[in-house]
């Protein structure tokens, strides 16, 4: 095969040269290149409609590819220094669930901080094995978890020496960072791989500036989120996997659950991102850390809000601050993180990430203007000046150490009964109860649900958090395991 550089965007080339061919379609989609669908081609327009096909010989297959997608996923292994790259179009949800199932078969343990998305406990369920949680720490005024202790870790390692592997998050949605290196370490140490969900660090690939990459601290799996913060198309992800990993197996893994009617535009979309972040991603990062730096010295200026960064580490449990994200505690003004979100979205036209109890975040990525920035910064500032309240009680935001009572599958498909939110108190819940986002779990399948635990779901609720995961959309019932 030729060497390809860079510079090369595979599947791109090989779809203009499609294009190029006009080929007559009598293959699905059966809107045959907008023709079809007059309504949706003048709203995504012909150029979108025109790629949007099937797998052919030309284009290669995502479930078997040999040539142009083989090309592309190479170029991005190469890009983010692992041995192999997979691309996915099921969202970063089914890179983490891939990773989990590689490593895992049911009953295997592994070792999580409670804090994962929800996308990891659902590869326990899928699966069958068994999580073995570290509990993260609490930073006492903002509310928010933190990384893994290495010590925790590796008493965890120790308690369980059986176990398969060991799943970091790399960074944290509010951009904490663990001793990533040190606890690849000990997972190598004692025979376990280590998987990082770096949904929220595809650039960290491409800055000395921010915290190590996972790949370059020796992770064997990690999954990132390129259109978070690679600019490529919702719902595009990659997953990459270094030399200790069978790559054979892991694409067996792969095509278990992903589709094999993969999209090309969501394809097309990570060669396209791929190339640019390998070409221009430094001095793309370097714009991102200098206008969410400008941002938080002007929110902090604003007075009350805590716009935080690097001041946070304490060298574990904050081992490094990813200094792109723009994370700004509001309890100091009276509001919770969602309210300062919903008047942001409601009265001054500004959509951000997501708000929880006592934080806000804005994701700022390379699709960001400086007037956008400052457009943020002045709102907040009106909403300071307008909705500030002083002496309202509010819940101080507390990690809450879950108590496990059997595994997630376990719980999932056991016999279950439903009742009143408010009957639950000293069952074990059966689904999931999460604000999203961010989507980690307040509840997972297997937890003992307490009054603690409902205390903060009434109240977050109260507050505006979208919470989901239950059957019951309303939230006014909740499935439990039915007693013997």
């Amino acid at each position: 095969m030729q060497y390809i550089s860079q510079d090369n965007a595979p599947i791109l080339e090989a779809l203009n040269k499609m294009k190029s061919a006009r080929l007559v379609p009598f293959d699905v989609p059966g809107h045959k290149r907008g023709r079809g669908n007059r309504e949706l081609t003048e709203f995504l327009g012909e150029r979108c409609l025109s790629v949007d096909v099937n797998s052919m010989k030309p284009l290669d297959n995502l479930c078997h590819p040999v040539s142009v997608i083989k090309e592309a996923e190479e170029l991005a292994a190469e890009a983010f220094g692992a041995r192999y790259a997979f691309f996915m179009v099921g969202g970063t949800t089914s890179a983490v669930q891939a990773m989990v199932m590689t490593a895992c078969k049911r009953g295997d343990k592994i070792i999580m901080p409670r804090n994962v998305h929800r996308s990891a406990i659902n590869a326990l369920i899928l699966c069958g094995a068994i999580p073995v949680y570290v509990n993260p720490q609490m930073e006492p005024t903002l509310g928010i978890s933190l990384g893994m202790s290495v010590a925790d870790v590796e008493k965890a390692i120790l308690e369980n020496p059986d176990a398969k592997a060991v799943l970091v998050n790399n960074p944290t949605y509010y951009g904490i960072c663990s001793d990533i290196k040190s606890i690849g370490k000990l997972a190598h140490d004692h025979n376990m791989l280590l998987l990082a969900d770096e949904a929220h660090g595809s650039h960290l690939y491409f800055s000395d500036k921010l915290p190590v990459a996972a790949m370059y601290a020796g992770a064997d799996m990690a999954a990132i989120s390129m259109h978070k913060s690679g600019g490529s198309l919702t719902q595009s992800s990659i997953l990459l996997v270094g030399e200790a990993v069978s790559h054979g197996y892991v694409h067996q893994i792969i095509n278990l659950t992903q589709t094999t009617s993969a999209s090309y535009l969501l394809l097309v979309s990570l060669d396209i991102s791929r190339r640019n972040m390998a070409l221009h991603g430094r001095q793309l990062v370097d714009k991102i850390i200098s206008q969410v730096q400008y941002a938080r010295d002007e929110i902090n200026a604003i007075g009350d809000y805590y716009a935080y960064s690097k001041e946070l580490i304490n060298g574990d449990s904050i081992f490094d601050f990813d200094i792109t994200k723009l994370a700004v505690y509001t309890r100091s003004i009276g509001l919770a993180g969602v309210e300062v979100y919903d008047l942001l979205r409601d009265e001054y036209d500004i959509q951000t990430e997501f708000g929880d109890i006592a934080n806000m975040l804005a994701y700022v990525s390379i699709g960001d203007r400086e007037k956008d920035i400052e457009r943020l910064v002045a709102a907040l500032a009106e909403i300071r000046r307008n909705y500030r309240q002083t002496g309202r009680e509010m819940l101080k935001a507390e990690y809450i150490s879950p108590k496990v009572a059997c595994g997630p599958q376990e719980a999932f498909y056991g016999n279950k009964e439903s009742l009143p939110l408010e009957d639950t108190v000293g069952r074990v819940c059966s689904e999931f109860v999460m604000c999203y986002p961010p989507g980690i779990p307040i509840l997972a399948p297997g937890e003992m649900i307490t009054e603690e635990i409902l205390r903060y779901i009434r109240y977050a609720k109260k507050k505006g958090c979208q919470m989901t995961g239950s059957e019951d959309m309303e939230l006014q019932r909740l499935n439990v395991l039915r007693t013997k």
